[in-house]
């Protein structure tokens, strides 16, 4: 047989994984913490799991991904806000659980590798882990031509923190008369991105590139705008008791998330005019033609966490948040029921 063939040939190429994995071990290297015991290119990372402030550790995990926000960023050729994207998410996830977040990993897959495309995205996430105290852990990239098209990424990411017991929420006396703080989002986030690509690029006729008078930038970089972390907000208020239960706002919405940290016997109940949904919103709705259940089902309407506290202490909540730099309001109140949320 003549004319053999390598791996290159197949689609895959071993020097641009190369040169991709050395472009990126600095950034990676930044956010080590002390506990951190291994190098990058370890089968594992290995991280040291003392806790001595600690009576009873519990250790707290997530995983998940950015999804086809992914395909906006193509469209924009700007890629490191997707992993600043997959780090807050995943941090927001295992915090309404009360969890410290402690190391990262990431998964990065593409149809064909690009050495920039994988510095930009794992450059943002070592930012993003190093504002928050993470070691970027480990992590696998890899190249499947068949698998995704060329063109195409995927950006997931796993975390690990860790609680003590005694502060590991949702508590189990959330009540009715317990109010419901909405901290404000910053746009879509990372859910909801098939359903507005298809409102607004597919039926509207939208470009990527269409400055938006009323958002003072184009349509891609609004829908790109990074997840917002509410970490360093929120970690002051739980030791203090302020929180009973949190609800990172993802995909499902406010009617979905909020069930999950709820009691079998507790509803909730939201005032909608207590806060106005972001533009973008307005704009996905009727470009689309989506009925308002739709819309509080897959987006977070410009809510990405809430908080229930009890009712004596949520004025103080707020206000803590608030001069934290985040946009806190009352949004609603835990009612009898039965793990429903409803909107008045």
């Amino acid at each position: 047989m003549s004319g053999g063939i390598d791996y290159r040939d197949s689609g895959v190429d071993l020097d641009e994984a190369r040169r991709s994995l050395d472009s990126i071990k600095e950034s990676v290297r930044s956010t080590y913490t002390p506990a951190v015991a291994s190098d990058i290119g370890s089968f594992g990372g290995v991280f040291a799991g003392l806790f001595p402030d600690m009576k009873e550790p519990m250790l707290v995990s997530s995983i998940d991904g950015v999804g086809t926000k992914s395909m906006v960023a193509a469209m924009m050729s700007s890629y490191s806000g997707l992993g600043r994207d997959i780090v807050c998410h995943c941090i927001d996830d295992i915090l309404v659980q009360g969890a410290k977040p402690l190391f990262f990993l990431d998964y990065f897959g593409a149809g064909k590798l690009r050495s920039e495309v994988l510095t930009a995205v794992v450059e943002g996430a070592a930012e993003a882990c190093r504002e928050n105290g993470v070691a970027l852990l480990g992590g696998e990239t890899a190249e499947m031509p068949g698998v995704y098209e060329e063109g195409e990424i995927d950006v997931v990411g796993c975390i690990v923190g860790v609680v003590d017991r005694a502060l590991l929420l949702p508590q189990p006396n959330i009540g009715t008369g317990d109010l419901v703080i909405g901290i404000g989002s910053d746009g879509l986030h990372t859910n909801g991105f098939s359903l507005a690509r298809r409102a607004l690029f597919e039926r509207a006729g939208r470009k990527h590139d269409e400055v938006i008078p009323n958002l003072g930038r184009t349509l891609g970089e609004e829908l790109l705008r990074p997840h917002r972390c509410y970490y360093r907000a929120i970690e002051p208020l739980l030791p203090d008791d302020f929180v009973r239960g949190m609800a990172h706002i993802t995909g499902g919405g406010l009617i979905e998330n909020l069930p999950r940290v709820l009691p079998p016997d507790c509803s909730v109940m939201i005032e909608k005019r207590s806060w106005t949904p972001l533009p973008i919103f307005q704009m996905i709705q009727e470009d689309g033609g989506i009925a308002d259940e739709e819309m509080y089902r897959v987006f977070n309407m410009g809510i990405g966490m809430c908080l229930i506290c009890r009712s004596e202490v949520a004025s103080a909540a707020v206000q803590r948040l608030n001069d934290a730099g985040e946009t806190a309001y009352v949004i609603g109140e835990v009612v009898k029921g039965n793990r429903e949320v409803s909107f008045i």
